[in-house]
């Protein structure tokens, strides 16, 4: 057995941690301990869980020492996990960030969940999310200052990693749900491109916009755990074909096309974060094999937000009627939305997908023509004091909306000493291309290939 401290174990990444539980220097058993005795540390403080069994978590540990003695262990197997409050899970209850949902227990795994599992990973327990994973803050507390957001509505997976709780969470995103809790809480947060990711047996809100991805603390980390929740094989041709082409993938040996982005928010960001991402863009014109240049997207990409709302409103209303007419949603911003998504008629929502499609063919014709990698701002600066703060606007739903890859990389400090993002976005379905280069920041030093653990300052 290991000699290392809990925190010291705690300290280390996936990708750090899988090689040692394989070698049986560390068990899964001593790992899982070590996290938990963490958590029960930290958690009065950062309130990232709202469902731990230690029993239940150790008993999964036990079975991944078992299976790993007898090497018969998936790739994953004895890492712990920590999992958003919205997918199902056959042995912990799924309450959405909802009273109506309390105590209740599907008695099925989420499709990347099962996944999970079948690599041998442990469920420590679910994260907290926003009620049914919209806009309403949860009691989640940012790590690196108790008293500042975390970002809704995956801050419990964010704020959890972060805090060093948990090496890799499931999160997802709408609109900014993974990207922004990841910039604000510090953390490598990933998006994959919609659609690679199945959405079996979780909460849907949006069918067009709705995505599955993951944070961790370095980047092979989000890597591993994307690799292991996407489809696979030739029953999905289209993810089979683009993720084992090399022209889509790789450069071949080229320099990067990078393009660094002015807007389309760009007024909406702290004068700090404008600032933070030229002096990006001048660091990045430095780093070898990278050819750099500015860039200003067409005004249409000014009406995504607008498009998104319809979207997302319409949406909302329609899953939520049954609540929202029985009066049985918690939060006001709930009853707000519904209420404006029941002004929108079908036909508003659906020329809002037609224009959302004409929106992602734009992108996808920029990205393939010019770049290989956008640079973006995460957020428009770091997080808002005041758990009830209102984000400010930023880029995440374009993104989204187009459903392309995108990844939060924690390279800014703001004014207060707290952590924002750059994210990075390719062309969709280039997501291991936009992990790449990723890799190849970190290679160069731009990119740390760890986050140390927050201050937890009050």
């Amino acid at each position: 057995m290991s000699a290392r401290t809990a925190a010291d174990l705690a300290a280390l990444t996936a990708t750090q941690l899988l090689p040692l539980l394989k070698a049986r220097e560390v068990s899964a058993r001593e790992l899982t301990q070590a996290l938990l005795d963490g958590i029960a540390r930290t958690e009065p403080l950062i309130h990232a869980w709202t469902w731990l069994d230690p029993e239940l978590a150790l008993r999964q540990a036990d079975e991944a020492d078992r299976q790993l003695a007898a090497g018969t262990g998936g790739p994953l197997c004895g890492l712990p996990v920590g999992v958003k409050d919205i997918f199902n899970t056959r042995d912990m209850p799924t309450q959405m960030g909802s009273p109506l949902f309390a105590d209740f227990t599907p008695g099925n795994d989420a499709r990347v969940v099962h996944y999970l599992r079948m690599a041998g990973a442990t469920m420590l327990g679910k994260t907290v999310t926003a009620e049914f994973a919209v806009h309403a803050p949860g009691p989640t507390r940012n790590p690196h200052h108790l008293s500042y957001i975390p970002g809704t509505s995956s801050s419990g997976s964010a704020a959890g990693v972060a805090a060093h709780m948990v090496p890799v969470a499931l999160g997802t995103q709408t609109a900014g749900s993974i990207i922004r809790p990841a910039s604000y809480c510090g953390v490598f947060g990933f998006k994959p491109s919609f659609g690679l990711v199945p959405r079996t047996a979780m909460l849907k809100t949006t069918d067009t916009l709705d995505t599955v991805g993951v944070f961790g603390r370095c980047v092979d980390d989000v890597a591993l755990m994307f690799e292991t929740i996407r489809v696979h094989g030739i029953d999905f041709p289209i993810a089979h074909e683009i993720l084992n082409d090399p022209a889509r993938q790789t450069t071949g040996g080229r320099p990067w096309r990078v393009g660094v982005l002015r807007g389309p928010r760009w007024n909406d960001a702290e004068p700090y974060a404008r600032e933070a991402l030229e002096d990006f863009g001048r660091r990045l014109r430095g780093v070898p094999g990278l050819d750099v240049e500015d860039v200003v997207l067409p005004d249409s990409f000014n009406q995504a937000h607008d498009i998104h709302a319809t979207i997302y409103d319409r949406a909302l209303a329609y899953y939520f009627k049954e609540e929202f007419e029985a009066h049985t949603l918690v939060s006001p911003i709930m009853y707000d939305i519904v209420t404006r998504g029941n002004a929108l008629s079908v036909e508003q929502y659906r020329e809002a997908l037609q224009r959302q499609t004409a929106l992602a063919h734009e992108l996808d014709a920029i990205l393939e023509q010019r770049y290989d990698v956008i640079v973006d701002l995460s957020t428009g600066g770091e997080a808002l004091q005041g758990l009830e703060s209102v984000d400010r606007p930023d880029n995440c739903l374009i993104w989204t909306l187009c459903g392309v890859p995108t990844l939060n990389l924690p390279v800014f400090r703001g004014p207060l000493d707290l952590p924002f993002g750059a994210q990075v976005f390719s062309r969709r379905y280039n997501d291991y291309l936009l992990l790449d280069f990723a890799r190849h920041l970190q290679a160069q030093g731009v990119l740390h290939a760890n986050t140390p653990l927050p201050a937890f300052a009050r």
